[in-house]
């Protein structure tokens, strides 16, 4: 997410590296939600599209059969990305940080020329589970925090992060998992006979 890494560092997984420095509670179910976060609605057709946007552009890929391999957790995956972008957004507005389209189109060409033009780019953020059309979402959202980071330093913009979340109250439909505050992101449901044996317990002294 910070300013002159690779274009992987503005990917889910850079969003995820985040996650640690972020806390949310709850878990009442939303009828039509993907999450709350707020009074911020993430609708169950909103999350659908953007995984279809996604699907259809890994199925256009010469590397598509990988990459629908690799994406199995994707609905999961874009749904947590969605959240951190409104923790992200909602801390830089908070403290008075905000990026401009111009901004964004100016990072998308140093990215593009970093890593060889558009066509190449496009397939790496596509990799990390993101379509051609959500890129300058995902640019926006690594401009904020690292103009927050600029302004606050690591430390205080982890903390505005925090209380940023906290706020927020991050609410997941227990269909995509349930939030871990502890950790900032959605552990996947398991259902029962998928779950590993509990190991038994110390022995009790003679």
């Amino acid at each position: 997410m910070i300013r002159r890494r690779t274009a992987l560092s503005f990917s889910a997984a850079a969003l995820l590296g985040a996650a640690p420095l972020l806390t949310a509670c709850g878990s009442a179910p939303h009828p039509g939600a993907a999450a709350v976060v707020g009074k911020d609605r993430i609708t169950v057709s909103e999350l659908q599209s953007q995984v279809a946007d996604v699907r259809q552009a890994q199925r256009s890929s010469p590397q598509g059969a990988q990459l629908l391999m690799g994406s199995a957790q994707l609905g999961q995956d874009t749904l947590i990305r969605l959240i951190q972008y409104r923790i992200i957004d909602k801390a830089g507005r908070d403290n008075g940080v905000d990026v401009t389209r111009r901004e964004v189109q100016e990072r998308r060409r140093q990215v593009e020329g970093m890593l060889g033009g558009g066509d190449a780019t496009e397939a790496r953020f596509l990799a990390a589970g993101i379509a051609p059309g959500q890129i300058d979402e995902e640019l926006s959202a690594g401009l904020v925090r690292a103009k927050l980071e600029d302004k606050l330093g690591k430390a205080r913009t982890g903390q505005a992060l925090m209380k940023t979340s906290d706020a927020l109250r991050v609410d997941v439909n227990p269909r995509y998992g349930t939030w871990d505050a502890k950790r900032g992101t959605a552990r996947a449901v398991v259902e029962p006979w998928l779950r590993p044996a509990a190991a038994p317990g110390p022995q009790e002294p003679a």
